[in-house]
């Protein structure tokens, strides 16, 4: 895998999605060294150079084939490589947006990044302007940028979208339309080649495509790594039993249950659909019951995303009802819209749940501040995906971890070996 030459690699990161976009580049470039690196260390046994000549060798053919007469930086030294675009977002009074690209990237495999469901402050106008943006406004921004970049000459345009807008209207039930899926024509309409998503609401929305390839990573082993710092995955000293929220995330849970060895159960929901939910506590459900047990036993639950939170503050409550001694929640797309931040911290206080683990895949300042949330790094699955398709090679271990889960499990299974064979 050529790491040492990135030149035709460029991020542009929309407003939204600029935080999530820095941490996924500072994992590229260390990704880039580390290969450097070890490249350095093998080559020179192996032709019997100095790192030096080595370094000076590798540059030149990185001169030789990129198409500038050069590039910037020493000869004799690692060069890091630039990576993100210099972009000025401009929001105008009217809510229109406009993108514009400051160096070229004519040529280039360019992803643009979009946190769609980022609602903290985001500077515009080069600083002198701060604005709280909505989904559909991320989403214009997003369309704009692309357009920007499809006229720019990029050789093939990507997305990553932590969060894919409009994942929950992928079905119609009556008089409706498929947004999710008429989102994704409008990307394919615009030359977009491929998105990058996290745990999408659904698989129906990658079935919609034409010619739109959809990565769709899972968040479940830095998850797993994370539960597994807060409660004893072997069984000796807590017993751990997963728990499907609703039918709609048996598959999740299934995941989790048997890649941990864990029993499964599951909490069966009566709806009245005719309420449309506002808040965490407008609920439409009318009554709920377990498939399983909990008593005595930690209940951990997992779901995709987490909008008002009224669905699992009531889980959460009937499953501490039920006798489970800790409740913990894992959350790929941590929304927390609303109030669900003051009703949580008000749950938390009353002992309903013990623990929330989410990503950074969604930015949410205050949510970092609270005692009972859990915040998980994906950009460094992110970064690795990035390299993987841009260099051709295979994405099988990423998108199906369950090789990389059993990695959290073996110290556990080793200690257990050594204690049979004393």
């Amino acid at each position: 895998m050529p790491y040492t030459d990135p030149t035709s690699l460029a991020i542009v990161a929309c407003p939204g999605g600029e935080a999530f976009a820095d941490e996924v580049i500072t994992h590229l470039k260390h990704m880039y060294k580390h290969r450097f690196t070890l490249k350095n260390d093998v080559l020179t046994k192996r032709y019997e150079l100095t790192k030096e000549e080595l370094v000076q060798k590798i540059n030149m053919e990185n001169d030789i084939h990129t198409s500038d007469l050069c590039i910037r930086g020493s000869t004799d030294k690692y060069r890091q490589p630039k990576i993100k675009v210099d972009s000025r977002f401009t929001y105008f009074a009217n809510g229109e947006f406009k993108t514009e690209l400051l160096e070229t990237i004519r040529g280039k495999d360019v992803y643009i990044f979009q946190d769609v469901e980022n609602h903290e402050e985001i500077l515009m106008n080069d600083g002198k302007n701060k604005c709280r943006f909505s989904v559909n406004d991320h989403v214009m921004c997003l369309l704009v940028t692309i357009d920007a970049v499809r006229m720019a000459g990029a050789a093939s345009i990507s997305l990553v979208l932590p969060a894919y807008p409009y994942a929950r209207q992928h079905k119609r039930k009556g008089r409706e339309g498929l947004t999710a899926s008429l989102l994704g024509h409008i990307y394919e309409m615009q030359t977009v080649q491929r998105i990058i998503t996290l745990d999408i609401h659904s698989r129906e929305i990658i079935n919609a495509f034409s010619t739109l390839n959809l990565d769709n990573l899972h968040a479940s082993y830095q998850i797993i790594r994370e539960l597994s710092k807060i409660v004893d995955l072997t069984g000796e000293t807590e017993d751990v039993v997963v728990v499907s929220p609703d039918t709609g995330a048996i598959d999740r849970n299934k995941f989790y249950a048997s890649g941990l060895k864990l029993p499964l159960a599951m909490i069966y929901k009566e709806r009245d659909y005719s309420i449309v939910t506002q808040d965490a506590h407008s609920t439409n459900i009318k009554s709920v019951k377990l498939l399983g047990d909990v008593k005595g036993k930690v209940a951990f639950l997992a779901d995709d995303m987490l909008g008002t939170g009224g669905t699992l503050l009531k889980a959460m409550e009937f499953l501490k009802n039920q006798g489970a001694t800790k409740v913990i929640c894992a959350i790929s797309l941590p929304f927390f819209t609303g109030n669900a931040i003051e009703q949580f911290d008000e749950a938390y206080k009353q002992g309903l749940f013990y623990r929330i683990i989410g990503t950074n895949a969604v930015y949410h300042e205050e949510l970092l501040t609270k005692e009972w949330y859990i915040s998980t790094n994906v950009s460094g699955l992110f970064a690795n995906v990035i390299t993987r398709i841009h260099y051709n090679q295979s994405l099988s271990d990423l998108l199906d971890n369950r090789t990389i889960i059993e990695k959290v499990l073996k110290p556990n299974k080793k200690e257990e070996k050594k204690e049979t064979n004393e």
